[in-house]
């Protein structure tokens, strides 16, 4: 099926909806809403791959359980803990300590550092809206022996807490979720440098960290990696379809949004029964290219499966409302990466672009042939990435240390 064929089906079914259409019923329209919308949160839109629609149900399902049973990824684990945040939600982290002989470090260390012994320093990776700290798991696969790791679930998601109604009654926050991962640094890094690392939603979460505790970056964040986000206008964002199925998809997806929410069974029901459809919009906005690993594809179905569509519409309006521009400045004079894939349709990479002209000394990468979840996708060229940044953070926390100077504050731009 191309592009715009399925670009214009996706525009058909976003105009009968605005128009209130009722040729469908209730049960069955959310059953595939449902299946859309859980997918869209997570980056995809629209499109199925004309083989899913060829292959008999059966076929696929074996075929699903097959990837499951055989497929390694998100098996790592570390030693866990639990942060709890300042509204008592409680947030599940992990951490992967190095436990070697430092007169005698690992090859793999060996590799990324040299015979030098680097400066201890803790990666905190941020995981993204719909996914888990497993969606991590080639960068921990790589990192692990090479330097101190931590991995959280964000809030209502993976092994957190759900939390995601406020206090007020009031949506979840981007606010509050940079309040999360300071709980979260508290707890499992409370002392040394530090090396933040989020994608999508983690990305934004590292801003909202920025903006509410400035002290904190200043004073221990060496490095920091962008990927695959944004600091703003999200409202903007196409999602690869043409103008008239956008307009209408903003009209009616917050309403859509909290009614799907409040019909969660329901519409879980659905999104089981219309696994292969999911399946396919998983693939075709998740992926820039069309020869991604079957495991890992239906590795990043599973992610997104686990994410109920309540927490979907709860999480929704944070996006919407996300605009965190002006903290970006808070981690210009350190070492940063900003990286995107040239094909995603969820966080486009001119948001990446945008990033990196508000920080003029930031790397930044656009992979090609890569989508939303480049992490995934292209492990191995995101892996290579992040050690380099890595060694650059280590390298200038060292040379500020030989020089007596603390912080990275208006003092360390030139």
């Amino acid at each position: 099926m191309g592009d715009e064929s399925t670009a214009g089906s996706t525009a058909e079914m976003a105009t009968r909806v605005a128009a209130g259409a009722t040729a469908v019923s209730w049960r069955r329209g959310a059953g595939f809403a449902g299946a859309t919308i859980g997918v869209l949160a997570a980056g995809a839109a629209a499109g199925v791959a004309l083989e899913r629609l060829t292959v008999g149900r059966g076929v696929r399902r074996k075929a699903r359980l097959a990837l499951d049973a055989e497929g390694p990824y998100g098996t790592l684990r570390g030693t866990p803990g639990t942060a709890v945040a300042d509204d008592g939600t409680e947030l599940y982290y992990e951490v992967e300590e190095v436990r070697e002989n430092a007169a005698a470090p690992s090859p793999r260390r060996k590799r990324r550092f040299g015979r030098r012994t680097p400066t201890p320093v803790t990666m905190v990776f941020s995981h993204g809206y719909c996914l888990g700290q497993d969606s991590w798991h080639f960068q921990r696969s790589a990192l692990r022996e090479v330097v101190r790791t931590v991995y959280w679930d964000q809030r209502c998601h993976g092994r957190s807490a759900r939390g995601c109604a406020q206090a007020d009654g009031e949506a979840i926050s981007i606010d509050q979720l940079g309040r999360d991962l300071k709980a979260v640094i508290d707890a499992a890094a409370p002392e040394g440098p530090l090396v933040l690392v989020g994608h999508s939603m983690g990305g934004m979460t590292m801003m909202a960290l920025a903006a509410q505790y400035p002290d904190l970056v200043r004073e221990r964040v060496i490095g920091a990696a962008f990927i695959g986000t944004s600091a703003g206008r999200l409202g903007e964002v196409s999602f690869g379809l043409p103008v008239v199925g956008v307009n209408a998809v903003r009209r009616v997806l917050p309403g859509l949004l909290k009614a799907l929410g409040w019909q969660a069974d329901l519409v879980e029901r659905g999104r089981r029964a219309t696994a292969d459809l999911f399946a396919g919009l998983i693939k075709r906005y998740s992926f820039g290219s069309k020869d991604v690993d079957p495991g890992v594809a239906r590795f990043a179905e599973r992610l997104i499966e686990a994410t109920p569509i309540d927490v979907v519409a709860e999480f929704y309006p944070a996006f919407i409302a996300h605009d965190k521009a002006a903290a970006l400045p808070h981690f210009d004079g350190r070492p940063v990466l900003v990286l995107a894939g040239d094909k995603d349709l969820i966080t486009p990479m001119e948001h990446s672009e945008a990033i990196a002209e508000l920080l003029p000394g930031a790397e930044l990468v656009i992979l090609e042939e890569a989508g939303h979840l480049v992490i995934l996708e292209h492990p191995e060229v995101v892996n290579g990435h992040l050690t380099e940044l890595l060694s650059r953070a280590v390298d200038g926390a060292g040379d500020r240390a030989k020089r007596g100077v603390t912080g990275w504050g208006e003092s360390a731009r030139g």
